[in-house]
């Protein structure tokens, strides 16, 4: 049997922690990095012949699982696995799983990055003095404010715990309250969260609709923003345009869009008091490392007919 195991994640690679594991265990990593989008053929044969795979967010799609009889797990390096069809690997007996608890810190301090550059204009400032100005406009402080947070996972826990170490009133909307191991945070309806935040986190997974559309903008503070660090999919865009060129809202800050990379004639493109980065919530030095290796585990745990401890999606 093959024990090909290829690998589509940009930051892995030979010598590393991750490959000496999957070679010390007889496993020969193919590497086949994630750079741009690839042709149908590319794609077609990308898992010819592998036993497992490790995958970055690109979509792995029911003709790619079926085009590959050999195949028995693959693994996101990371959390989110929208982009796997976790249905056609069931009828296929593909065991799918991802990396919970290896990025939470990282993508709860990028949110902390947003919310500060939303109450500061960092990044406005600085373009500004690159520009010769020397703007002097004041801005808000996080202490006091309210800090609504949409799921409640690994990344909606961290980012609370900053901010109640910031001073902030933190209000959690989830369908598993647990207000026993989190006694500083006042667990509140979904409506409720949106309508009081003065900036509101989302940290929950795709639920195949938008959480945040026309009503919800429509029932956020004029003066709140809007963070989104989680799933495009979670955001209306064009509601949200909408929303901030008509100044309903103060503002936003994406790390993830409905479509990515941006589009020429994207919604959100050009809009002011709004701020977009590039999908990097996760990514840090140290939380890749540790995503790397706890995917290549889960591939190891499969094959060798185990099962990684909360890992499979």
């Amino acid at each position: 049997m093959s024990n090909r195991i290829v690998i589509t994640t940009d930051y892995l690679g030979e010598g590393d922690e991750v490959d000496r594991l999957l070679r010390s265990r007889g496993c020969e990593p193919v590497y086949a990095p994630s750079t741009q989008r690839r042709s149908p053929d590319e794609q077609a044969h990308l898992l010819d012949g592998a036993l497992g795979a490790i995958v970055s967010s690109e979509p792995i799609t029911r003709e790619m699982l079926a085009a590959a009889p050999t195949l028995k797990v693959v693994a996101r390096s990371g959390v989110g696995y929208d982009a796997v069809d976790v249905a056609a690997a069931a009828e296929l007996g593909i065991t799918v799983c991802n990396t919970p608890g290896t990025n939470h810190h990282a993508v709860a301090e990028l949110t902390l990055g947003l919310m500060l550059n939303c109450a500061r204009r960092l990044t406005n400032v600085t373009r500004a003095v690159e520009e010769g100005a020397w703007p002097r406009d004041a801005g808000t402080e996080l202490r006091g404010k309210t800090l609504g947070v949409v799921g409640f996972g690994a990344s909606g826990r961290a980012i609370a715990t900053l901010g109640i170490a910031l001073g902030m009133r933190v209000l959690a909307s989830t369908g598993h309250p647990d207000p026993s191991a989190a006694p500083d945070v006042d667990f509140a309806d979904f409506d409720r969260v949106v309508s009081e935040a003065d900036y509101l986190t989302l940290h929950a997974r795709a639920t195949g609709h938008p959480v945040i559309g026309v009503d919800q903008l429509a029932a956020m503070k004029a003066t709140a923003y809007l963070i989104n660090t989680a799933r495009g999919s979670l955001v209306d865009e064009p509601a949200l345009a909408d929303a901030l060129r008509n100044q309903r809202i103060a503002g936003a800050a994406l790390d993830v869009l409905d479509h990515e990379p941006m589009r020429d004639d994207d919604p959100l493109r050009g809009v002011e008091n709004l701020w977009i980065t590039s999908h990097l919530a996760g990514q840090t030095v140290e939380a890749r490392q540790r995503s790397g290796l706890a995917a290549a585990e889960a591939v190891l745990a499969v094959l060798d007919g185990t099962t990684p401890h909360g890992r499979i999606v």
